[in-house]
């Protein structure tokens, strides 16, 4: 597959989240934000060079911009990852810095690389001249532990920025690495724009992106032009409509006419992978938060939940569980 888009646009991205960004979701996702730069969830290295890469490199190209996120801290596996995703057509490889889960502690990735500056150097070295036209990109927290302060932060996007990285997405928070699960972590530290508003005021050449409880338009807009593009979480999978207004505040991309022509929308797509084989609720159970905060909602959530056990129901009786629109 030939790269669709070398250099994407990142003004509107959805983050990589486990379980959640899959392919179906991506599917998803380009329908209500058509110009988003989308990710995968964060593949593990070790899985791509000793596993089988295929299923977790498989995409179409309809979800297009399409960036790969991994987390390792072997250079090899990185640079060999870099490769796989520069063959299998993706647009983009990030490497995760700022996980703070306590897997990352035994694979010394994640958020402890931002303890290791020049482990990231030579990460992003190695990818660059594994895939040379490939853009490698890193996304990271404010600091972590005590590796905390602004000069922490300076120091670290320096020192990889000289590798020959360019673009840096921050989650503004740091991250603590024992005793804190990753949901804590995405809530209980102090979210600090401002630090990565500083951030690309100290490196204006740099591309910085912002992640962090940007859940409405509004929020998004607020964030030009202070920073390059906007990078948001689980708001894009708890209430997608958001994704669309999103998209429509940047872009002036038209607003689906209804939720239920979203639904239709993606109605082709559930029947074709159901017709190979694909359970249905692993598409459908993307729509569950389209609904959020409007009435009928529940139902309509009951009705996705019940095709785990009800394998009679379809992909038009999903569509057809659409509430009627409110006035």
């Amino acid at each position: 597959m030939r790269f669709v888009n070398p250099e994407p646009d990142r003004k509107l991205s959805i983050a990589p989240m486990l379980d959640i960004t899959t392919r179906h979701f991506r599917r998803l996702a380009r329908i209500l934000a058509p110009h988003a730069l989308l990710y995968t969830e964060m593949v593990p290295t070790p899985a791509l060079a000793h596993g089988r890469p295929e299923g977790f490199l498989f995409h179409t190209l309809e979800e297009q911009p399409l960036a790969l996120q991994i987390g390792g801290s072997d250079t090899r596996e990185c640079a060999l990852s870099a490769r796989m995703a520069a063959d299998a057509g993706f647009c983009e490889i990030n490497l995760n810095c700022g996980c703070p889960s306590r897997r990352v502690h035994s694979g010394n990735f994640g958020a402890c690389l931002m303890k290791d500056p020049n482990q990231v150097v030579d990460i992003i070295r190695a990818m660059k001249d594994a895939a040379p036209n490939l853009p490698a990109t890193v996304k990271c927290r404010l600091g972590v532990d005590d590796h905390d302060t602004e000069e922490h932060l300076f120091s670290f996007i320096r020192t990889v920025a000289d590798a020959g990285c360019n673009t840096f997405i921050i989650h503004a928070r740091k991250a603590f690495l024992k005793n804190m699960s990753p949901a804590k972590n995405r809530t209980i530290p102090t979210l600090r724009r401002a630090a990565v508003y500083r951030v690309k005021d100290a490196f204006p050449e740099l591309e910085i992106i912002i992640n962090g409880d940007l859940r409405t338009a509004q929020d998004v807009m607020a964030q030009f032009p202070h920073v390059d593009g906007v990078m948001v979480g689980r708001v894009a999978y708890e209430a997608p409509m958001a994704l669309a207004e999103m998209e429509h505040a940047l872009f002036g991309t038209p607003l689906p006419a209804s939720h239920k022509e979203v639904v239709a929308t993606f109605l082709p797509y559930m029947e074709e992978e159901v017709a190979t084989g694909t359970r249905l609720f692993d598409m459908a159970r993307h729509l569950m938060g389209l609904y959020a905060g409007q009435p009928g909602a529940r139902l309509f959530r009951q009705r996705i939940a019940a095709t785990v056990q009800d394998h009679a129901i379809t992909p038009k009786d999903i569509l057809d569980a659409c509430p009627p629109p409110h006035s």
